[in-house]
């Protein structure tokens, strides 16, 4: 199980590193032309895919890094290098966003401002189409190897491309007599900067504080109660590495049942959660229940 994980992180990179091509041609175009044109939510949209650049690097290299195997230093293997690398982009995204944020607020105080190009409207809408492209591949891929990583970037794939769809809307719409329509625009990416950062680091905050899901669980405290031969979930903890959910049970038996058996219950549980909900690594500590007198 191991090594097909190891395979589906090396399979994730592909993802990683179209996003970062796709990012690294858009963000110049769009800074370029934006800048020429004269568009705020050109400019604003184009310092959102470098920041987006940097994200998927650090998703590039999280996964490398978490395929090192496990270490001395580190038992459980790097898992988390993933998250780490996440609550490291999302900073630097969320300032970014500020930055485009107040610069777009100081342009919306300008009397002087023009319509910009049409040019800048039309590299909105190629962007929209580049984007949904990677959005697709990305969600095909992270379908095929069940990956919550390469499933975010493509999240964040399918936002841009609305995020571009939005800035050639405010472009076009400014060519109706309103200009500052452009510059609103860029505020708005500004905020959608921002809230996807945030979205970012408080998952990131989450799984490295070993935040679960209670709703997991639940279903994971349900599956264990299934299993034959277990009489109580007495206790149950879960935390992520990465993608990796890795869960510590306590569970009663019955208290005549021999070693061997109390061992073999331990084992279907074991079973039930790696092959059934996809657990990585499960510990299972047994316990004799207390006779009924």
């Amino acid at each position: 199980m191991n090594e097909q994980k190891y395979i589906e992180l090396k399979l994730g990179e592909r993802g990683a590193i179209l996003s970062i091509v796709a990012y690294i041609c858009l963000s110049t175009m769009k800074l370029m032309v934006g800048t020429i044109s004269g568009s705020e939510a050109l400019k604003a949209d184009g310092l959102n895919n470098a920041t987006d650049i940097i994200a998927s690097i650090a998703v590039l290299i999280g996964l490398r890094l978490s395929q090192k195997p496990p270490d001395k230093n580190h038992k459980y293997g790097h898992w988390k290098s993933e998250t780490i690398a996440a609550m490291v982009a999302s900073i630097i995204m969320m300032a970014v966003g500020i930055q485009v944020f107040i610069s777009a607020g100081l342009s919306f105080f300008n009397e002087e401002k023009e319509s910009p190009d049409m040019l800048a409207g039309y590299v909105g809408l190629a962007s929209f189409a580049v984007m949904y492209f990677v959005y697709r591949y990305n969600k095909k891929l992270a379908q095929k190897i069940n990956s919550q990583a390469v499933m975010a970037a493509a999240k964040d794939n399918i936002s841009d491309a609305w995020v571009s769809i939005g800035a050639a809307v405010g472009i076009f719409g400014s060519q109706l007599g309103m200009p500052w329509l452009d510059t609103l625009t860029a505020l708005i990416v500004g905020y959608l900067i921002c809230k996807t950062a945030w979205d970012i680091f408080i998952q990131a905050s989450h799984d490295l504080s070993d935040g679960f899901d209670e709703s997991v669980m639940k279903v994971y405290k349900n599956t264990i109660k299934a299993v034959p031969g277990v009489q109580k979930v007495k206790e149950i903890k879960a935390r992520m590495y990465g993608n990796n959910a890795v869960v510590d049970v306590v569970i009663l038996v019955r208290s005549t049942l021999s070693l061997e058996a109390a061992h073999d219950i331990s084992t279907l549980v074991e079973k039930a959660l790696k092959d059934e909900k996809g657990v990585y690594d499960v510990h299972v500590h047994v316990e004799p229940d207390a006779p009924i007198e």
